[in-house]
């Protein structure tokens, strides 16, 4: 079968793809939005789950094919191939309603104590699809060995399989170490370069209207396999490390204009609290007749098949009583009645995040009234929604290209590092780093101008970073925290340099005794 797909062109599909695909397992990622709040921001990313996994599955395929043709040593089979392709292809059948939403945001907020993560639902899909569609006699036909093949594509979606940590050894049990090259190209554990980014990069800035600059099609021209310390991983050329940088900055720029936009986020907030409070009144059927909730479906794949986007007209189109508080916050997203952003600031240092210390420092910011604060408005923690977003380049603090490795023209056997700073002097430092974003319910001007003075106090008292709007919410707050003042911005660096170092070391140091001597 061939798709006209926007973003590759005409792409073919193996006949045991389309037969995976015409399942009404896989057909249901039709209706999961691939950015799940953030269609209410961005009108056109109305894209879904469906079509990204059809491009995943091909690019999967490119890049094994190409090394294949590349290095005809590595001794890649028609197996190994397909294999690779229905993993790309099935990678994200255990999404739930509105993507990263659900396991994201719902599922902690419902079931605290459960570690779920839609890879899970994902190998239970893959497993529930092959059963349900008596795929196993199709997949024998196409020359698929069970259950080795059906092991080897589940590990390269959610990893080694065995719940006992192997100290030494190879984990994985669907292909040997020789072979390890091939669970770099789904889900890379390594250093997060694979197939599923280049195409949601592509897909998600061409539905955003945002410029991508990563080329997938370059990048397969150079890849090819090495052996680095007894494994065979994929490799690049030298020259293709600045592409690489420019793929993560991508990846970061993405986040912060799209994935976490403001307010894209508190709308997911507020579906996930609209889900939270219909969630004991929606019956799902599931296997064997039994009933779930929104949040048990996930423990039964009959039912969790059901489990759609639409869940969300479900409670705005109902007239029961018990899902009242439900469908008016609902309502109140589709008439854009929405929580409004009281301001962001960053800490010193990284913090854990839960849902107590969420509702902690959302009583916090009730509470850090301003001594000058004559408003007389009062506020409740409640009335305040805290977020803690990790921005990363998908690997927590690490550069995930110090776990890339390289080879260059004059010899494609040998791969080796390539530090940063033998790239450019204009690369970060640091790798990841964390905001904190305060929300108000309540949105009329003197209630929002109360919580943002609380906000610009809170910050103060826990040596948070300044808001960017601190001086222009609080003018006659910010002046008091002395580590505030202006003079590390390049305007007064250049003032400073003009008048010689020396006037600048004493204004600082000035400044630092002010702020031991404060606080």
């Amino acid at each position: 079968a061939v798709f006209n797909d926007p973003i590759h062109g005409h792409i073919e599909m193996h006949p045991l793809l389309v037969c995976i695909i015409d399942t009404p397992q896989f057909q249901r990622l039709r209706h999961i939005k691939q950015l799940g709040g953030t269609y209410f921001v961005f009108p056109g990313a109305s894209h879904n789950r469906f079509e990204h996994s059809i491009g995943v599955g091909y690019l999967a395929g490119s890049l094994v094919q190409e090394l294949n043709k590349r290095q005809p040593e590595l001794f890649i089979s028609r197996r190994d191939i397909l294999c690779v392709q229905i993993a790309g292809l099935c990678h994200d059948l255990g999404h739930g309603p509105f993507s990263h939403m659900f396991d994201g945001m719902f599922i902690p907020k419902v079931r605290p104590e459960s570690k779920w993560k839609h890879e899970e639902a994902s190998l239970a899909m893959f497993d529930h699809l092959v059963c349900e569609n008596a795929l196993e006699p199709v997949m024998k036909e196409h020359g698929l060995v069970l259950p080795d093949d059906l092991v080897f594509i589940k590990e390269q979606i959610a990893g080694p399989q065995n719940t006992v940590p192997l100290r030494q050894g190879w984990p994985y049990k669907g292909r040997p170490e020789e072979k390890s090259f091939l669970y770099e190209i789904v889900a890379n554990k390594r250093n997060g370069i694979d197939v599923d980014k280049w195409d949601y990069f592509a897909r998600d800035c061409f539905h955003l209207g945002i410029q991508n600059n990563f080329d997938y099609r370059r990048f397969l021209k150079f890849v090819r396999v090495c052996e680095v310390d007894g494994k065979k991983h994929i490799c690049t050329r030298d020259k293709e490390v600045g592409n690489l940088y420019d793929m993560f900055h991508t990846r970061n720029c993405l986040h912060r204009r799209a994935y976490q936009h403001k307010v894209g986020n508190i709308i997911e907030t507020m579906i996930t609290e609209a889900f939270f409070k219909a969630d004991p009144h929606i019956q799902i059927q599931g296997s064997g007749g039994k009933m779930f909730t929104i949040s048990t479906a996930i423990d039964d794949m009959e039912a969790y098949t059901k489990l759609t986007d639409h869940v969300f007209e479900q409670i705005l189109y109902s007239s029961s009583s018990e899902l009242a508080e439900a469908r008016e916050i609902l309502q109140n997203i589709t008439c854009r009645r929405l929580y409004k952003c009281v301001g962001q600031t960053q800490a010193e240092e990284r913090v854990e995040v839960s849902q107590e210390k969420l509702l902690d420092w959302a009583g916090c910011v009730a509470r850090s009234r301003p001594q000058n604060d004559l408003q007389n408005v009062t506020l409740q923690p409640g009335d305040f929604v805290v977020h803690i977003i990790n921005m990363d380049w998908g690997m927590k603090e690490e550069n995930p290209i110090n776990n890339m490795r390289f080879y260059c023209k004059n010899d494609p056997t040998k791969a080796y590092h390539i530090c940063k700073d033998q790239v450019s002097k204009l690369l970060p430092e640091r790798f990841a780093e964390q905001l904190i974003r305060v929300y108000c319910k309540k949105t009329d001007e003197r209630t929002m101008e109360a919580a943002k003075k609380n906000f610009v106090q809170w910050c103060m008292d826990r040596n948070f970073s300044k808001p960017q709007d601190g001086d222009v919410i609080a003018p006659e707050l910010t002046p008091l925290k002395a580590s505030w003042a202006h003079n590390n911005d390049t305007e007064d660096n250049d003032e400073e340099d003009s008048q010689g170092g020396r006037g600048w070391a004493a204004v600082n140091g000035g400044q630092e005794k002010a702020k031991t001597r404060l606080f």
